[in-house]
């Protein structure tokens, strides 16, 4: 008994000696990044990628409550949560872009016109404005032109969009805000697709408790928090693609989730290229409130982050082509060489999972505005 005794002893005695080990490792790792981001440790990134350094948010201020009241913005948040912009008038760009669900669906694919269901999952529209390439597949580049393809595509809006304008037409309130914001009341789709733009440059991420500790307020992000990002700067290897202010390189990738001649096949950026080079390639999306827009991936096939960081942990190199494989079939998807198994311990999956959740700010709130119809 006291042999065993002993035992258990040396055994809690290391156990804690370990933990205190951890707990000085945290605190000193705390202390470098403690410091103004100049100085921090650098991040682990291939050649030639063109890195962006983080940078916090703005915090709203009493210029977001003019910009809402300008007669574009106004009009394109009504015509943005109208149903009338459907041909069954029962579906409207917030069916897909709730705002209660960070302007996403929380659908692994999009539900549209006669419930039909799309092939991709419905992107969040927070902070749209800033990015170059629109949709997964980035086949738009300005907002006016993304807002167009969902109210004419069939099963999305299916809204013919020679017939729109006249539809609107026919409600006095909307001629009266048309002729506020453009000085004419002829209602053309240009007009629709430029309100719609300007009411979705105000869809911005509020300040999450990772731009508080950009800032300066340290006790913002917990211990586990700082290793986590510590850990998405270097060994994890998640700079080389998400980075910068939005988390997001703006450019496209591989990762190994092309599911090429099998269900969920999706060839991604080629469908508008015709560049091999870009089979299964998906615009990197922002990390920005990523906590609150599952699931996700470019199918919406993943609604866990632990599962998702231990799919990035592993490589995503599964189903590389062999030399042969590829001489034969020019379009077998290749992944991103970026992408490689990075050894991540159990402990450190849950780190930059935790870190997920300190870049993600509260739940975005928007009431639904109300178009006084006429009578």
């Amino acid at each position: 008994m006291k042999r065993i005794f002993t035992i258990a002893a040396i055994l809690a005695v290391f156990i804690t000696s370990t933990a205190f080990i951890d707990e000085i490792d945290l605190k000193a790792l705390r202390k470098q990044y403690e410091k103004p981001i100049a100085e921090w440790p650098k991040p682990t990134l291939d050649e030639g990628i063109d890195f962006q350094e983080f940078k916090s948010l703005v915090a709203i201020d009493s210029t977001y409550f003019k910009t809402m009241a300008k007669p574009k913005v106004k009009l394109g948040k009504l015509l943005f949560f109208d149903p009338m912009l459907s041909s069954s008038s029962q579906i409207s760009c917030s069916s897909c872009h709730d705002p209660q669900m960070s302007f996403g669906d929380k659908r692994a694919v999009s539900l549209g016109n006669d419930h039909m269901l799309g092939s991709r999952n419905t992107p969040s529209l927070m902070n749209v404005s800033q990015r170059k390439f629109l949709f997964w597949d980035g086949r738009a580049t300005t907002l006016e032109e993304q807002a167009v393809v969902p109210i004419s595509t069939h099963h999305e809006m299916n809204m013919d969009t020679k017939q729109l304008g006249q539809k609107l037409g026919k409600i006095k309130a909307y001629v009266a805000l048309f002729k506020e914001a453009y000085g004419t009341e002829k209602i053309t789709v240009p007009q629709i697709a430029d309100a719609l733009a300007r009411f979705q440059e105000t869809l911005m991420s509020r300040r999450s408790r990772f731009d508080r500790f950009l800032d300066g307020e340290y006790k913002a992000m917990t211990d586990q928090e700082i290793h986590g990002m510590h850990l998405f700067r270097t060994k994890a290897r998640c700079m080389n693609c998400h980075n910068g202010q939005y988390l997001s390189d703006d450019s496209f990738h591989n990762i190994g989730l092309t599911y090429y001649k099998r269900k969920y096949n999706d060839l991604g950026r080629y469908n508008v290229t015709k560049d091999a080079n870009d089979v299964g390639k998906f615009k990197t999306p922002s990390l920005r409130d990523v906590m609150n827009s599952n699931p996700w991936m470019h199918n919406g096939l993943f609604d866990n982050m632990t599962g998702i960081v231990n799919l990035y942990n592993s490589g995503m190199h599964m189903i590389d082509p062999k030399p042969e494989q590829k001489l034969k079939d020019p379009l077998y998807p290749q992944t991103d060489p970026i992408l490689q198994k990075l050894n991540l311990t159990g402990e450190e999956v849950q780190a930059v999972v935790a870190f997920m959740n300190a870049i993600t700010a509260t739940q975005y709130k928007m009431p639904r505005p109300e178009l006084v119809r006429d009578k």
